[in-house]
């Protein structure tokens, strides 16, 4: 059995006990999250496609840490000007573990 869900304007495949990378949420380490905007839910069934979203179906998570990722270098310029910036950015994230998919 396996859901797509939607958080963060991204959406994502999961399965009971996937731990997934998601744009950050704000909440603690080890607090229980429920994602209810269920775009499809598939079973040995079938499937069932949501309009936008399946009508009771929800994805249970626990939320395990909030980082940020790898630094990657940006650097802009504009040729024969002898102008350029160089800036850093690491995006952050929230890892979490799928508990259950209710459908």
């Amino acid at each position: 059995m396996y859901a797509i869900i939607e958080t963060g304007g991204k959406q994502y495949r999961v399965q009971v006990g996937d731990v997934v990378f998601v744009e950050k949420i704000e909440a603690e380490a080890e607090t229980a999250l429920t994602f209810d905007k269920v775009v499809m839910v598939a079973d040995e069934n079938g499937a069932k496609v949501g309009a936008p979203y399946v009508e009771g179906a929800a994805v249970e998570a626990t939320l395990l840490k909030n980082g940020k990722g790898k630094k990657i270098t940006v650097f802009t310029y504009k040729p024969k000007k002898s102008e350029k910036r160089k800036m850093g950015h690491r995006q952050p994230y929230t890892q979490v573990r799928i508990d259950a998919i209710k459908a």
